[in-house]
């Protein structure tokens, strides 16, 4: 499954999601696509490691899976991140496609 911003590897049981996120916001949540990216908005401030620390819980809670599982693969100081979820499987992968539409 690859939807340009969400990228789903059966060979080796991970998914990557392009982050478009926007930080200091009212509440967390997605925000739909922003360009081959979901944006989400984040109510945490870009310092100290605080929005990707709430964006991790956010994905954790809106995909129903442990923290543990996922990572900020790169763009930790951008606003542009790549997510990655491993293990992963279809199930987990048609969750997540259907984030923008929350």
């Amino acid at each position: 499954m690859n939807e340009g911003w969400l990228r789903f590897h059966a060979e080796s049981a991970r998914l990557t999601l392009q982050i478009h996120a926007q930080p200091n916001a009212k509440s967390t949540g997605a925000a739909g696509l922003h360009s081959d990216a979901l944006k989400v908005r984040i109510a945490a401030p870009a310092l100290d490691d605080k929005a990707n620390t709430a964006l991790l819980v956010w994905l954790s809670d809106a995909l129903d899976l442990p923290r543990s599982v996922l990572k900020i693969r790169s763009g930790s100081t951008s606003r542009r991140k790549v997510v990655e979820i491993q293990p992963a499987d279809a199930a987990l992968a048609a969750r997540a496609a259907a984030l923008p539409e929350e």
